[in-house]
C-alpha cells in the first residue's frame, strides 16, 4: 500500500471520527491512511463479524467481503454482523448492508463465492491487507501464500472451544503461517466446530485482536515490534504474547 496516499476528510468524517482525531497517535493522517486503505475481509463467520464491523467503523475506506454461505440460526450465537431476520439470506449481501447502515463512507465489496484459486489470487491482489475470518485449514494455507506472493500482510485468527490466537503475519522480514505451521495435520484429526462446539464470546475477542493489527499497521501508530503469536485462554481471562520468528526453513518464505 503506498502511505503517500491521502484522502481528505469531509466535514461528516470529522464529526464521525472525532475520537480518532483527538488521539494523538492517530491524528488527521491516520485516518487519512485509514480512508485510504482497503481490507479484504475473508469469511464472515465468528472472526469476520467483529472484525468487519470494527474495521468499517474506524473508517476502513474499502472493505472487501468474501463468503459463500448463507445465515443460519445457529450462527447467530457469536457470528453479531447478523440478525434473525437475516437468517436464509446471503452472508454478503446481509454484512454489506449492515455495514453500510454503520459506515456509509466505507466501500463495501462482495463477494459471494468461495475463496480458492485464481479467483481468490485475483480478488487479493487489489488489496492491501487480508484477514483471515475464515474456519477451513485449506483457505488458510492459501490466503497465506497469496500473501506472499502479494507482499501484503496477514491477519491470522484461530478459534477453538474456549481458546483463540491471533499474530500479524507475512510483514516484511517476519515470519508467515507455515514458519508456525508447515504443514496442515491429517484431514481426519481435524473436528468440525459443529462437533467441537465454541463460546460465542471468543471469536469476539480474537477477531478484535485481528482488527486491531489491520488499523495498527494502517495507521503506524506503533513502531515496528518484533512479531508475536497472542493466546488467549477464556478459562482464566488470560493473554499470553509468544514471541515468533521468521524460519530459514520454511516451506514458503525461508531460503
Amino acid at each position: 500500500m503506498s502511505q503517500t496516499t491521502r484522502d481528505e476528510l469531509s466535514d461528516q468524517e470529522r464529526v464521525r471520527y472525532a475520537r480518532h482525531l483527538a488521539v494523538p497517535d492517530i491524528g488527521e493522517d491516520g485516518q487519512r491512511r485509514l480512508k485510504a486503505a482497503r481490507v479484504l475481509v475473508v469469511g464472515l463467520g465468528g472472526l469476520g463479524s467483529p472484525s468487519s464491523l470494527y474495521l468499517a467503523a474506524a473508517g476502513v475506506g474499502t472493505l472487501g467481503i468474501v463468503d459463500s454461505d448463507v445465515v443460519a440460526v445457529s450462527n447467530l450465537q457469536r457470528q453479531i454482523l447478523y440478525g434473525e431476520r437475516r437468517v436464509g439470506d446471503p452472508k454478503t449481501e446481509a454484512a454489506r448492508d449492515r455495514l453500510r447502515d454503520l459506515n456509509p463512507f466505507v466501500h463495501i465489496e462482495p463477494f459471494r463465492l468461495r475463496f480458492a484459486g485464481r479467483d481468490a489470487r485475483r480478488i487479493a491482489a487489489d488489496y492491501d491487507v487480508i484477514v483471515d475470518g475464515t474456519d477451513n485449514l485449506e483457505t488458510r494455507y492459501l490466503i497465506n501464500d497469496i500473501a506472499l506472493e502479494l507482499s501484503i500482510p496477514y491477519a491470522y485468527g484461530a478459534v477453538f472451544q474456549l481458546e483463540g490466537q491471533a499474530a500479524l503475519l507475512c510483514v516484511s522480514g517476519g515470519p508467515c503461517y507455515r514458519c508456525l505451521f508447515p504443514s496442515p495435520p491429517p484431514p481426519e484429526s481435524v473436528r468440525p466446530a459443529e462437533e467441537t462446539g465454541i463460546l460465542g464470546v471468543v471469536p469476539g475477542v480474537i477477531g478484535l485482536l485481528q482488527a486491531t493489527e489491520v488499523i495498527r499497521w494502517v495507521t503506524k501508530y506503533a513502531a515496528a515490534t518484533p512479531s508475536r503469536l497472542l493466546v488467549y485462554d477464556a478459562r482464566r481471562i488470560e493473554f499470553l504474547s509468544i514471541a515468533i520468528d521468521a524460519n530459514p526453513a520454511c516451506p514458503s518464505c525461508g531460503d
